[in-house]
């Protein structure tokens, strides 16, 4: 990756990070609520560092990118259910959670579309 390529992926993915780290500590009472909205920032996030590589995503190849990536979100899932339910704390854990997977996701795209992109020169 160049460091253009960096620099643009860091904010893709920090923006997107911080709004799932937003909604999952929002919605952390309300167990899996939060995939309504967390699922469309990663698709946007996807689509996003596709075009940073010059990849074009369709919608379901998006999906299909990030359902690859986010094996995790049953670790996820798991300590909403866990800890969701606790006042500020489940908030807290459950914005680090998303945000943190979030993250994670969105350098695991960025890679393999950085190998991509080296394929096709």
């Amino acid at each position: 990756m160049t460091k253009k390529q960096i620099g643009l992926c860091n904010a893709i993915i920090h923006t997107a990070s911080a709004a799932t780290a937003a909604v999952g500590g929002g919605l952390a009472q309300i167990p899996m609520s939060d995939n309504l909205v967390i699922t469309p920032i990663q698709l946007t996030m996807a689509v996003s560092l596709g075009e940073v590589f010059n990849i074009t995503l369709d919608h379901s190849s998006a999906e299909a990118t990030v359902a690859s990536a986010a094996a995790a979100t049953v670790g996820r899932a798991l300590s909403q259910v866990m800890a969701g339910w606790i006042p500020c704390m489940g908030n807290i854990i459950n914005a680090v959670t998303a945000a943190g997977l979030t993250e994670a996701i969105g350098w695991i795209i960025a890679k393999e579309f950085a190998r991509e992109a080296n394929r096709t020169l």
